[in-house]
């Protein structure tokens, strides 16, 4: 993953593709209209493939050609990932198919065309618009908004918070943990897989913050990207929560094109399993990714199979009536298959889950040498104290959020209360930042 001057002609192509596509598509009708946006589609999903898979793809057939003793004469692409190349051709994607279906009509001013690819905000990671919530933006004027700009900044601040001083934080253990996973006992394997949930959360949503934080001081306006995924009490909520762009990318685009829930219910079930699927290979060229979405697709399909078996089993015992019961459920269920994404290949999690529930039962007695073993690594007590305590402060956060809105209660202050909490935040952001030019995880995709 890089960014490579000369790639912007690549995405200078798709482009040009697609803004013509999307005048000609309008123009036409019929087959025509349908064989015009498949070639958009193919140009779009080609680069895709040739930039993210090929070398994936190419590397599983070679493997597959050694069980037969044969050789793969397809030579591998010395090419480097642009960067955000999943983000800017899923959301020009979104646009032919908008136009194809009547929603958004063609964009003819080339310039505003090429700047609703490449709005730099979210460019890179998102979040991943459609044309009917950006395009008319463009055309608008927009004059300096104190409000807005304020705003903007303060949103901006809160992203940079997340990731500096939270998601960098936790992830000097997460890398160490996840690295050397044979070096670290149950306990030592758990904290880094809950290490690695928050870092994350606040990575990506830190990123979609300072996105929409930076649109806004400008005047524009961008889908919320995060809801407190982590207060879900269910699979169902979470992926309503989490990267909602992408979520509804693929609601839009791929499970609603299937047929959805109005299918006979086995068709159902697979219809959600292959949209989880295609996340998981969305996210990246490599069968972690591909686990993890296949998991959280078992997770749907099971939950709905399971549904009424629950739903007695709940009024017979009454569980559900425990508080946080269904919240912690539902993190347990979604840090598990965290463990296959962030793990550098599938037999590395097969080991650290392995190891996880090998050593549950000798919890209490790891505490000492797991301390000693981070330690040894670098990441002394205070280290870890101060983690736990940032992300004891995310969730707090979180539930006061849930019942007002802390932004417009900050400003209902007088100005040296609220003067006071932006330089607090932003001398925590300096004290207790890690500022080593690590990216963003979200970047790569």
């Amino acid at each position: 993953m890089a960014f490579v001057p000369v790639y912007i002609l690549i995405l200078g192509f798709t482009i040009i593709i697609d803004y013509f596509a999307g005048i000609y598509i309008e123009r036409s009708s019929g087959r025509q209209r349908k064989s015009l946006l498949i070639v958009s589609l193919i140009a779009n999903i080609g680069i895709l493939v040739i930039f993210k898979y090929f070398n994936f793809l190419n590397l599983n057939f070679t493997d597959l050609l050694q069980n037969f003793n044969y050789k793969n004469p397809v030579p591998y692409l010395s090419i480097l990932l642009p960067i955000g190349l999943s983000f800017h051709t899923f959301q020009a994607m979104s646009y032919t198919i908008e136009v194809y279906r009547g929603n958004q009509k063609a964009e003819r001013h080339f310039g505003i065309y090429s700047l609703y690819v490449m709005f730099y905000p979210q460019l890179v990671a998102g979040p991943i618009e459609r044309p009917q919530n950006l395009l008319y933006q463009f055309h608008k004027e927009h004059k300096f908004d104190y409000d807005l700009m304020t705003s903007g900044l303060r949103l901006m601040a809160w992203g940079l918070f997340k990731k500096v001083v939270i998601a960098d934080r936790l992830a000097i253990l997460v890398s160490q943990v996840f690295d050397h996973p044979s070096y670290y006992n149950s306990l030592g394997l758990i904290i880094a897989t809950l290490f690695f949930s928050f870092q994350i959360y606040c990575d990506f949503s830190g990123y979609s913050d300072i996105a929409i934080g930076a649109a806004r001081t400008m005047g524009f306006k961008l889908m919320r990207n995060f809801n407190m995924p982590y207060q879900s009490k269910s699979i169902d909520e979470f992926w309503k929560r989490w990267h909602i762009s992408l979520s509804t990318w693929f609601k839009d685009y791929l499970y609603i094109p299937l047929g959805g829930n109005r299918v006979k219910i086995p068709r159902w079930y697979l219809n959600l399993f292959i949209v989880f699927l295609m996340s998981g290979v969305w996210h990246g060229a490599n069968w972690t990714f591909i686990v993890w979405g296949a998991l959280h697709g078992f997770y749907l399909v099971f939950g709905l199979l399971t549904k009424n078996i629950r739903s007695k089993f709940n009024e017979y015992t009454r569980i559900d009536k425990i508080p946080l019961l269904a919240t912690i459920t539902t993190f347990m269920l979604v840090a598990f298959a965290w463990i296959f994404f962030r793990a550098q290949s599938i037999s590395s999690a097969i080991y650290i889950i392995k190891n996880i529930f090998l050593g549950l039962t000798h919890i209490p007695s790891q505490v000492g040498q797991t301390i000693q073993d981070f330690s040894d690594a670098g990441i002394v007590k205070t280290d870890l104290l101060v983690s736990f305590a940032l992300i004891v402060f995310l969730e707090l956060v979180h539930y006061l959020q849930k019942n007002k809105n802390i932004y417009q209660k900050i400003l209902s202050y007088p100005f040296y209360y609220r003067w006071s909490a932006y330089y607090i935040l932003l001398l925590t952001i300096i004290l207790l930042g890690v500022f080593d030019n690590s990216q963003f995880i979200y970047f790569q995709f």
